[in-house]
């Protein structure tokens, strides 16, 4: 895989469209660069406008902390999740 390459952008932003986004972002546990970057590859991977993404509720938002704790996550190896991509690709 190629090398990150980063630069630095400036944008003419509405203040409080800004302001909510950033509040929105605070909770989903992202950057506002982050989540330009997340726009921008799903922008180029779908050829479009992407999907929506909202603040999870109470159950996924445990789960998700449950995730990044290590809780209730068995180890899996690459082939694992590839045959498991294949048979949802089939499915």
């Amino acid at each position: 895989m190629g090398t990150l390459v980063k630069e630095t952008t400036s944008m003419k932003l509405d203040v409080e469209a800004k302001e909510k986004a950033k509040e929105i972002f605070k909770e989903l546990g992202i950057t506002m660069g982050e989540a330009v970057n997340i726009f921008l590859h799903q922008v180029a991977l779908r050829k479009g406008l992407p999907f929506d993404v909202k603040i999870p509720n109470e159950e996924t938002k445990r789960a998700i902390e449950e995730a990044r704790k290590g809780v209730h996550m068995e180890p899996t190896s690459i082939e694992e999740i590839l045959t498991e991509r294949e048979h949802i690709k089939d499915a």
